[in-house]
């Protein structure tokens, strides 16, 4: 008999919370383009569940997600129309960073581990953060020789330009207590509370009525965050171009063959 393989992005429901757990942990939940795909795709079929009325996003085995898939990157280097296909990528990533923050429903990250580069993003789009004790957060984009273009926007818009700045040029992963201490994070707990409390959570959010919920979100992410969305687009056309670059060949290569990049000069 063959084995079927389990999806790359599990969807559950347990009203009133829905659940999409990354799940890809033999590759710490990187996120390639099937995976990015699937995770939209999960959020339209939750969306018109109205019994429903949280979500939570959290990741299989030891990590959240440690970003975009570079070995899919590193692989379409190589092809004619590479930059084209890193432009693709990119938007599909902004995309579905747009969807979460105009999602109608309180989305909860609870970041069971290292939630690093667009990893961090699916944090800084979600609505609440809870997280473990052993979770990271950070950017180490610029170690690889690329940006992180779609993540300053968001990185800025819930923590302020000073503490994104120490972050991204820096290319820092920080603690769970440091991410929590400057916003980031807003509860840590242990590992096997973090799914109950997104369900005290989602408990919570259904008390209030659905409409007044999806208006107060709009109003945060589309009036006090209303420059979002270009800031995005023009975060998302750097993100493509620095990924032409040397610097962005030599990281990629240095971090596939697990070893210290040789920037070109």
């Amino acid at each position: 008999m063959i084995k079927m393989s389990e999806p790359i992005v599990l969807v559950k429901k347990h009203v009133p919370l829905g659940t999409i757990q990354l799940n890809r942990p033999e590759k710490r939940n990187a996120l390639s383009r099937v995976m990015i795909e699937e995770l939209e795709q999960a959020f339209r079929d939750l969306h018109g569940e109205k019994s429903v009325r949280a979500i939570v996003l959290t990741g299989a085995g030891s990590a959240f997600c440690s970003g975009l898939d570079l070995a899919e990157m590193h692989a379409a280097a190589g092809e004619e129309d590479s930059f084209d296909r890193w432009r693709d990528d990119v938007v599909r990533l902004r995309d579905l960073y747009d969807l979460m923050l105009r999602f109608p429903k309180p989305i909860i990250a609870a970041v069971n581990g290292p939630a690093v580069a667009g990893g961090a993003g699916l944090v800084l789009a979600s609505d609440f953060v809870i997280a473990s004790p052993t979770a990271t957060f950070g950017f180490p984009e610029p170690r690889r020789g690329v940006i992180s273009g779609l993540c300053a926007p968001l990185l800025t818009f819930r923590v302020g330009g000073s503490q994104a700045a120490r972050l991204l040029l820096l290319a820092e992963t920080i603690s769970a207590q440091r991410a929590e201490s400057i916003g980031i994070f807003q509860e840590i707990l242990p590992d096997e509370k973090l799914w109950a409390r997104a369900m005290e959570i989602a408990k919570e959010v259904a008390l209030s009525a659905a409409e007044a919920i999806q208006l107060t979100k709009r109003m945060l992410n589309e009036t006090i965050g209303e420059t979002l969305e270009t800031f995005l687009a023009a975060g998302a056309a750097a993100s493509a171009t620095s990924r032409t670059t040397e610097a962005a060949a030599e990281g990629m290569k240095a971090f596939l063959e697990k070893r210290e990049p040789e920037w070109p000069t």
